[in-house]
């Protein structure tokens, strides 16, 4: 039974695929943000052309 805890808090493989979880969930955020902001500006843009047409 000791052998068979030491062995998997040696193991890291779950650890590794958390922390890449993590930073796919962070990129994901970003990307929205920064999309979110894009669509605001473009809509106010259209909607200030089609103003001056």
């Amino acid at each position: 039974m000791k052998k068979l805890f030491a062995q998997f808090a040696k193991e890291e493989s779950g650890a590794t695929a958390i922390e890449y979880g993590l930073i796919a969930a962070g990129i994901a955020v970003a990307i929205i943000g920064v999309l979110t902001t894009v669509g605001t500006n473009l809509t106010t843009l259209f909607t200030t052309v089609a103003t001056s047409l």
